[in-house]
């Protein structure tokens, strides 16, 4: 049952992230690549690894998306559409994905796979595993930066307080 939703998950990544490099129009391929950052935070939940999960719906498919979108917004991207075309571009990189599917074909051919032993009870990924190796291993480096982290809140409090004129 996890080897059909894994395969489904990986033709719809692989559908959504060429979506992102074929559309014409920035919004949408933007909305794409939001498609497929949500199909690689669910390869991340099959994996057993909720925290990268979540992380990467946050960070990327929330926080970096806006700003991408909201640069295409900004600069307007939809011009006019150039009457002359130049086919030489198209033409090298038609040679140069030969040559690059050649020898990743050819890298392939030579490579074994190992058997890998998925029975085993991993917990790799879980917020619990992580915050213990944070907090037992790296006390100190987490200390540090939640100091520093203090330090730039309160810095940009100060320098965006309005002086009060008597």
């Amino acid at each position: 049952m996890i080897d059909k939703i894994f395969y489904i998950l990986s033709a719809l990544t692989i559908i959504c992230a060429t979506l992102v490099v074929v559309s014409r129009h920035p919004i949408k391929s933007v909305l794409f690549l939001v498609a497929t950052f949500f199909l690689i935070s669910a390869h991340y939940i099959l994996l057993n690894a909720q925290f990268l999960a979540l992380v990467n719906i946050v960070v990327y498919a929330g926080a970096i998306m806006v700003l991408f979108l909201f640069v295409i917004m900004f600069l307007n991207l939809n011009k006019e559409i150039e009457i002359y075309k130049n086919y030489v571009p198209w033409f090298a990189a038609l040679i140069s994905g030969g040559c690059l599917f050649l020898v990743v074909i050819s890298a392939l051919e030579k490579t074994q796979l190992k058997e890998v032993d998925l029975n085993g009870n991993f917990n790799l990924g879980l917020v619990e595993n992580l915050g213990e190796v944070l907090y037992r291993d790296y006390l100190l480096p987490m200390e540090l930066s939640a100091v520093l982290f203090f330090i730039a809140m309160v810095g940009v409090v100060l320098l965006n307080r309005k002086e009060i004129q008597e």
